[in-house]
């Protein structure tokens, strides 16, 4: 008998954003839907996110940013995963984001930006898809 991977995703909130509300919904919403979900709390470097996913073995990473510095601290993340030869770890980030500067953030490597009032299965689809891409 065996048993599928589930698939694991990490999902952080970067910088010092103080509002966490959206990433626990979410992060309940990929449980519900049988994914291993660590949650690593409120202001983390782009530092502690890479390394926390690195040692959890994830398959991508949510980040949530709702301070407006998601166009520094988002790319930091991708370019950290890079250089720890992690690249393989799909990123996706939320928040309030403008819509400018998704296609910014796409060029950099985030492949998904959520805005409030996305239906969240919509990005549990993503997510399920992101792992599976891995091998989840």
């Amino acid at each position: 008998m065996s048993m599928a991977k589930k698939i694991r995703v990490l999902m952080a909130k970067p910088g010092l954003d103080g509002h966490d509300r959206g990433v626990k919904v979410i992060a309940r919403a990929l449980r519900d839907a049988g994914m291993e979900v660590i949650y690593t709390g409120l202001r983390q470097t782009p530092e502690d996110i890479v390394e926390a996913a690195i040692q959890e073995d994830v398959d991508a990473i949510g980040l949530s940013c709702l301070s407006g510095a998601h166009m520094t601290l988002f790319p930091e993340v991708v370019t950290l995963l890079k250089k720890r030869r992690a690249g393989d770890i799909v990123v996706a980030g939320g928040g309030i984001i403008p819509e400018e500067d998704i296609p910014k953030l796409k060029k950099a490597g985030i492949k998904a930006v959520f805005g409030p009032g996305t239906p969240l299965h919509d990005i549990v689809a993503f997510f399920e898809k992101a792992g599976s891409a891995k091998g989840a």
